[in-house]
């Protein structure tokens, strides 16, 4: 019950990327409530088991309390938390405060008992829009941690990788004349000679889990008048790339097939994938838990070490008008969170 009704105040509470200091307040004052130190960086939110040692390993717990803004779907009030039949309305119910406050639920159960790890609580600010102030911003105060737990809506299934994301400019030189007149090279043609590549291109590697790169022509700009050709045409190439992938290499693949101009927004989002003879994999299966490669950018493109995301909800409910979450997938979801730690941590490695 702790947990839920600290999710129906967070629902309350409006907290777009960028503008989480209010639920940051909110999940702060919940852990002095339960006389739990934290540290606040931001809109970010660490707190630390009881026993901390840093002659043991550790794990990260990371969720998030930002929200993307309401659709004009809504038929509710989105920042009412409503229970209803078994389900609890709201903005950010399902992504992703069911998970946040379930990993919370989670880090309260081990939080005061000898264990052979470090358990670290992040509640991070701005994942909605990979800000630079969210998860980012906060890992340099924490030790390396041998695995993080990412908790985001995903059926309690287990995303052993996940995509990253490449955003390029494009610029297609051509050269201005007048439109009445054979004269000039028209930039848009020489950018849809490109767009046309990008539309049939086929990386090399693939992904176990992922499959394929996705790359997609997303935005274009050309010209300011009607009657001169344009000596210029920008447009925006979204790449989805694989476990198989840096986006360095992805970004080098593509490059070399385009005649345009291009630049790479940042290469800060990378894909994840946890390797197959990981220990959390072993857990993984002993616990039955359905694993698969998430097509959805989450924290783990900025946590640079092994990574998983796994949660209740779902994320096809995630941005949609009238957001909710079952209030039994929080409550199976904080048993499977305590079971995967309780067997991650007293769990003896295969030697292969």
């Amino acid at each position: 019950m702790k947990a839920i009704n600290l999710l129906k105040e967070l629902i309350a509470i409006p907290s777009f990327s960028k503008e989480e200091h209010k639920t940051a307040n909110a999940i702060g004052n919940f852990l002095n409530r339960e006389s739990i130190e934290f540290t606040r960086i931001g809109n970010n939110i660490i707190a630390f088991n009881l026993h901390f040692d840093d002659q043991n390993p550790s794990i990260l717990l990371n969720s998030h309390h930002d929200t993307v803004k309401p659709n004009d779907g809504y038929t509710n009030n989105p920042f009412e938390a409503i229970e209803q039949n078994g389900k609890l309305y709201g903005l950010g119910s399902n992504d992703a405060g069911g998970p946040l406050v379930s990993l919370l639920a989670s880090f309260l159960h081990f939080y005061a008992k000898e264990i052979p790890y470090n358990l670290i609580f992040i509640a991070s600010a701005e994942e909605e829009i990979s800000g630079k102030n969210g998860i980012s911003s906060v890992l340099e105060h924490i030790p390396k941690c041998e695995l993080a737990i990412v908790g985001e809506p995903t059926q309690m299934k287990l995303a052993v990788a996940e995509k990253g994301l490449l955003v390029i400019d494009a610029i297609a030189k051509g050269k201005a004349g007048h439109a009445a007149r054979n004269e000039g090279e028209n930039a848009i043609y020489k950018a849809m000679e490109d767009i046309l590549k990008i539309k049939n291109f086929k990386f090399k590697k693939s992904s176990n889990y992922l499959g394929e790169n996705k790359v997609s022509a997303t935005v274009i700009t050309a010209g300011q008048q009607h009657n001169v050709v344009p000596e210029s045409c920008h447009f925006t190439v979204d790449v989805r790339v694989t476990d198989a992938y840096s986006l360095e290499e992805a970004f080098e693949e593509l490059k070399s097939q385009l005649d345009a101009t291009l630049t790479a927004r940042s290469f800060r989002l990378q894909s994840s994938f946890i390797a197959d003879g990981h220990k959390m994999m072993e857990v993984a299966k002993s616990l039955g838990l359905p694993k698969y490669g998430s097509p959805t950018l989450s924290d783990q493109a900025l946590i640079p070490f092994d990574s998983v995301k796994i949660g209740p909800g779902d994320s096809a409910r995630s941005h949609t008008a009238d957001e909710f979450i079952e209030l039994k997938e929080i409550e199976d979801g904080i048993e499977t969170y305590i079971q995967i730690l309780e067997k991650y941590m007293n769990h003896q490695k295969i030697e292969k």
